[in-house]
């Protein structure tokens, strides 16, 4: 079987059943995010770049019709622009452009033998299409990211993770050059990764002793050399039982790397099809196997019992009142977009017992406690958040205190001392964010405090 035949039934049933045996880890990249803007369909990265030259000034003649970011960044250096510039930029833009979460994904996350999902790229999509498409809307998939500066591992072996993962192997949106935009940003991050010291093993272990299905990533010769030996932890041309399915329209056109695959990766396989079309087949010969109930909407899963989403490790824990949802989900979008882990009770069920169990645990493991305090907060002499806050104090009396967890925030015009509030929080830090909209300065003191606490953990202070 050569690498230029196209899918046939046979390997539709054989990469099936790999499916089902949760054998399959799925590689995507960034030709699978077809988004609507403005009432076009585009792929995202490009649109990003053409914002991206508009707001750096490039001339647009200096450019490709559709440039990449690459691109883009090359024209702003040979200018005499500073490259950590731009990276704060692209983080800006992503804020102004709302997108669902595109369709390849959402049909790849109704797959639910797919527990863990690599992606190269640096937004947060494929989460969204996970928990659109698993947990009603409400947050359920966990989100972690490699960068050579700071490291993320899966929290446990595969069998054992107790929510599906997307890892961010080539860094996530943050306003730090934290994730790859440039030929020389992957040339680093792939650097740091044959470092020993700054593989995440759990991750690598799983990539080595699974089958790849690399989807959407139009690799250069070079790349997808690199990238596959990196994958596979070992000699290419070495017997293994494992099978990667590299899938993009052009990939058979580089002859240099076919006749390489040929007499070098006997288990890599190379199917020339368009990367959207060939998830649609996936998930139709899929859901024809596997028929499916409807997915249930957040509001009537909450009305079903089902459990709240678990919280990441160490992520932020936000407490508020259901009055000011709309503020607090922004603020949570924008740590999110800084690169950090953020856990709210996004329907503020109030269901008593059922929910205090996960409620104190995720209290009892959150780097940091957010109070959002507001006039909504004052009216309410009783609710389920002044329980959280009570939670938080008790475990804050166990805490030095020269050491922030308890973080403060107000979200509107309300009095920071006020007899609404325990007195714990009133000798924290208070931080004054409108309408949940955050400032450099509290980004960049929540980017710190959370690092500071995976120090303390490490045992590194």
């Amino acid at each position: 079987m050569t690498g230029m035949q196209p899918p046939l039934d046979d390997f539709w049933d054989d990469l099936l059943e790999c499916i089902e045996e949760r054998r399959v880890v799925p590689i995507i990249g960034p030709d699978l995010l077809t988004v609507t803007v403005e009432g076009r369909e585009t792929l995202l990265y490009p649109h990003l770049a053409t914002r991206l030259a508009e707001r750096l000034r490039i001339p647009a003649s200096g450019l490709p019709a559709e440039p990449s970011l690459h691109e883009v960044v090359c024209q702003y250096l040979q200018a005499r622009g500073r490259r950590e510039e731009v990276y704060p930029k692209i983080r800006s833009l992503m804020k102004e452009v709302t997108v669902a979460p595109p369709a390849p994904l959402v049909k790849l996350a109704r797959i639910k033998e797919f527990d863990l999902f690599v992606t190269l790229t640096f937004d947060a999509l494929m989460v969204d299409a996970l928990n659109q498409a698993r947990f009603g809307g409400a947050t359920g998939a966990e989100h972690l990211a490699f960068a050579p500066n700071k490291v993320q591992d899966l929290p446990a072996e595969r069998e054992r993770l107790p929510r599906p993962v997307v890892y961010a192997l080539l860094g996530r949106l943050s306003a730090s050059p934290d994730y790859v935009i440039t030929e020389e940003d992957t040339l680093e991050f792939l650097y740091a990764l044959q470092s020993e010291a700054k593989r995440p093993q759990l991750l690598f272990d799983e990539l080595q002793h699974n089958h790849l299905l690399i989807v959407g990533c139009a690799f250069p010769d070079w790349l997808a050399r690199f990238f596959i030996r990196i994958a596979k932890s070992r000699q290419l041309s070495m017997q293994r039982g494992e099978t990667e399915i590299l899938v993009a329209p052009h990939v058979a056109d580089d002859r240099n790397l076919v006749v390489f695959l040929e007499h070098f990766s006997y288990g890599t396989r190379l199917l020339p099809c368009n990367a959207v079309e060939f998830v649609a087949e996936l998930a139709r010969r899929w859901e024809a196997r596997h028929p499916q109930a409807p997915q249930p909407k957040a509001a009537d899963a909450a009305a079903a019992g089902e459990p709240l989403a678990d919280m990441a490790p160490g992520a932020i824990f936000l407490s508020y009142a259901k009055e000011d949802f709309e503020a607090v989900e922004r603020l949570k979008t924008s740590l999110e977009l800084a690169g950090l882990d953020v856990w709210f009770d996004k329907h503020r069920l109030e269901a008593g017992d059922q929910y205090d169990q996960k409620i104190r645990r995720n209290i009892k493991n959150c780097s940091l406690f957010v109070p959002v305090i507001s006039g909504n907060t004052e009216r309410r002499l009783e609710g389920y958040f002044r329980r959280e806050w009570k939670l938080a104090e008790e475990r804050a009396l166990g805490i030095a205190e020269h050491v922030p967890f308890i973080v403060p925030v107000v979200v509107d015009d309300t009095d920071a001392y006020t007899e609404g509030v325990p007195e714990r929080l009133q000798k924290a830090q208070w931080t004054r964010l409108p309408n949940g909209v955050i400032t450099p300065e509290f980004e960049a003191r929540m980017v710190r405090l959370v690092r500071e606490c995976r120090k303390r953990e490490r045992g590194h202070a």
